[in-house]
């Protein structure tokens, strides 16, 4: 696939009506207007192209993931990233914390691809952090200790953030095995969204996140709530398992409803399992 090589700076401001449109009106814009190609992001993995959408007087800053630029991987099928990046927004919106920016599924200028509206982070925002010593600060968690170099380690912590707390649990329920630092995108009005969710929904366990502060603590009563009514959207004839249907295989389908029992009957954030990396790489 031939792509523009012009890049734009992470700092672009999404043109007018992003934030401030609904879920709804985004969704409709990125599924119905003109996408037009601005650039390609070339730290990404896979193709993505930086683009603008507009529809009906509307306009708004996008990033579209062609399934002809996926990277075969050998643990998931081919030409399904896409796919589940649209099946991560929709469990995030069945939650109703709003963790993933409106994602769609939709033809482009290099065929089928993910339509994910762009997100504007702030820079000044503490999420991780490298620390001496062997206990984090209040206010943080305990990741793992990091080599940074000539033999020396220092603690990684991520934030005790209820945001954080929150995108743990969605991780947890699709399976998300590449949470890293670089996926985090909080904004200036304080809202938190994860990015690239194109390694979810495996029906083997391969939770690998950064977001480990809690593992094996009490879920909060908002989560097992959440957890609940998940549940009953997953089930034969829910609304939300009707939505994933199309975009992830049966099996995994099951495997996710399997996972949110899971957590239920735990009452607990999960714990790595050994048998898979816990914390990708590179982790940010």
């Amino acid at each position: 696939m031939s792509a523009p090589e012009r890049i734009p700076p992470r700092s672009v401001t999404p043109p007018s009506n992003t934030a401030e449109n609904t879920a709804e009106n985004t969704v409709e814009l990125l599924a119905r207007g003109e996408l037009t190609v601005r650039g390609r992001i070339r730290e990404a993995s896979n193709a993505a192209l930086y683009c603008t959408v507009s529809y009906d007087g509307e306009e708004a800053a996008c990033v579209y993931k062609p399934v002809a630029g996926e990277r075969p991987l050998w643990d998931f099928p081919d030409g399904t990233l896409a796919q589940r990046e649209v099946a991560a927004y929709e469990v995030s919106e069945a939650t109703g914390w709003g963790l993933v920016p409106p994602t769609v599924l939709r033809d482009g200028p290099y065929g089928e691809g993910m339509c994910q509206l762009w997100v504007e982070a702030t820079a000044d925002a503490e999420l991780l952090a490298l620390v001496d010593g062997e206990e984090p600060e209040p206010g943080w968690k305990a990741i793992g200790f990091a080599e940074v170099g000539e033999g020396r380690t220092a603690l990684l912590v991520h934030a005790d953030d209820e945001r954080l707390r929150r995108l743990a649990v969605l991780d947890a329920v699709i399976n998300n095995a590449d949470r890293k630092g670089g996926h985090l995108l909080p904004t200036g009005e304080g809202r938190l969204y994860g990015i690239d969710h194109g390694v979810t929904f495996n029906v083997e366990n391969k939770l690998r996140t950064l977001l480990w502060g809690w593992a094996g603590e009490p879920l909060p009563r908002e989560a097992v709530d959440v957890l609940e009514g998940l549940r009953e959207d997953l089930a034969a004839g829910g609304a939300l398992s009707a939505r994933l249907e199309p975009l992830i295989t049966g099996a995994e389908l099951d495997a996710t409803r399997a996972r949110v029992a899971a957590l239920l009957a735990s009452g607990t954030h999960p714990e790595p399992s050994g048998e898979w990396p816990a914390i990708p790489w590179p982790p940010v």
